[in-house]
């Protein structure tokens, strides 16, 4: 193999993945496709290249490439030495790990603070004709270089010779444990560096939501009850439904019980109602009570929780104007952080917020300032339903509005939450 060739890419021989991707492959000088992929062997040491995936347009079944016939790799092209493409055309063999498609954009634990980061770009160096993976790259460094922006990264921090390197080795990357249930995948989905129940919940069910169902049943089935229980809380929705059913209902009411009465309401409103009925009634019946009550509150009208006393201006009046009406009557309004802009049939066509209004030029009128696209809440929209908006958007207040877009009512966040939590 050319060596000096295979120093265009980087010195020492070293280079990451998305300097290769997508390059033009050749072979006796005519360009056959492009690398989809690298396939690799993981060894005690570190893991070996040995296949290349070859995409090719036009439909044609894509080029399975041992690595012994690869002649030339570099930043413009690859070059392979081989007979007949078509003993070549095959898919890379299930046990296979590929670098883009199973590592690439996956996260990792940092070792240390069990932080999730994200693996944006993969080190591989060339050592003796063999390609190894030697580290992954979760720095903003390699953010940047992955979408095309080396340049840009290079001038932020001072030429690439002076970063701050923030690759993980790749010694240090464990894959998911083989003993745990039937998961089969190691490092095909998920890269860990520490054992499950070390952990945070918000970390795991961040890692739960990107798994497909058998390895996410797989982890969760390993988890003791305290920690399913409050990984559970934390994954969303749509996840926690295919736990729940996906389980014993027995192991379900155990979990439910070990929650607060407000998280267990939270969990089984989710599920279809006769679901969420039997679980209630294997769990403690005190605290299947509590749970009942919230939960038939979630169900409740969120017009009835609606306040009037909010402030409405016309889209012509004036920062000044609006300070002067907000400095009158202040007292009298609920709500009084936001201001909601409607026209002559309050219709609610923007808002703005009180700390801008402070800021902006007094003689600007509303309607320059105000941010058009107004989150919301229907008339038909429950409890459950505005206190999930208020924990996705975090706002103080979110109005309720017709189908006309005519505001029928604000809901206040203290409200919502305070009600919830006199049920806790």
């Amino acid at each position: 193999m050319n060596d000096n060739a295979k120093n265009k890419c980087n010195l020492e021989n070293s280079f990451f993945l998305s300097d290769i991707i997508g390059k033009k492959v050749l072979l006796n000088g005519k360009k056959i496709g492009k690398l989809s992929d690298i396939a690799i062997f993981e060894t005690e040491k570190l893991p070996e290249t040995t296949h290349l995936i070859v995409g090719r347009p036009f439909g044609h079944q894509s080029l399975l490439i041992p690595w012994k016939y690869v002649k030339t790799i570099n930043c413009s092209e690859i070059i392979i030495d081989i007979d007949r493409i078509e003993k070549f055309e095959k898919d890379p063999i299930e046990s296979q790990v590929l670098l883009k498609d199973h590592i690439l954009d996956k996260k990792v634990l940092d070792l240390d603070g069990n932080e999730v980061e994200v693996v944006y770009d993969i080190k591989m160096t060339l050592r003796n004709n063999v390609l190894y993976v030697t580290d992954v790259d979760s720095s903003k460094y390699g953010l940047l270089r992955r979408v095309g922006l080396k340049w840009l990264a290079n001038f932020i921090y001072n030429l690439a010779n002076k970063i701050q390197s923030e690759t993980i080795p790749w010694t240090y990357v464990q894959p998911l444990p083989e003993h745990i249930g039937s998961f089969k995948g190691n490092v095909k989905l998920k890269v860990l560096k520490e054992k499950l129940p070390e952990i945070h919940p918000v970390d795991l069910a961040d890692i739960l939501e990107e798994l497909d169902h058998d390895q996410r049943m797989a982890i969760f089935n390993a988890l003791d009850v305290e920690h399913a229980s409050d990984t559970l809380e934390e994954v969303e929705p749509r996840v926690q439904r295919d736990l729940i059913s996906s389980i014993e209902q027995e192991k379900a009411a155990e979990l439910i019980n070990d929650m607060t009465p407000a998280q267990a309401a939270d969990v089984l409103a989710i599920l279809p109602a006769a679901v969420a009925d039997d679980i209630l009634k294997l769990i403690d019946k005190e605290n299947a009570e509590k749970i009942e009550f919230l939960l038939d509150k979630q169900e409740e009208n969120i017009l009835n929780y609606a306040t009037s006393h909010i402030f409405k201006f016309p889209p012509n009046m004036t920062v000044k104007q609006a300070l002067e009406e907000f400095h009158n009557t202040a007292k009298d309004k609920d709500v009084i952080m936001y201001q909601y802009i409607v026209d002559d049939q309050n219709k609610l066509i923007g808002v703005t917020d009180i700390s801008e209004l402070l800021q902006d030029n007094p003689d600007e009128k509303l309607e320059d300032i105000m941010i058009e696209n107004v989150i919301s809440l229907e008339p038909e929209n429950t409890l459950m339903e505005a206190s999930r908006m208020f924990s996705r958007y975090l706002f103080r207040a979110i109005p309720v509005v017709d189908e006309s877009d005519i505001i029928l009512g604000v809901i206040p966040y203290k409200d919502i939450m305070n009600l919830k939590h006199r049920f806790i």
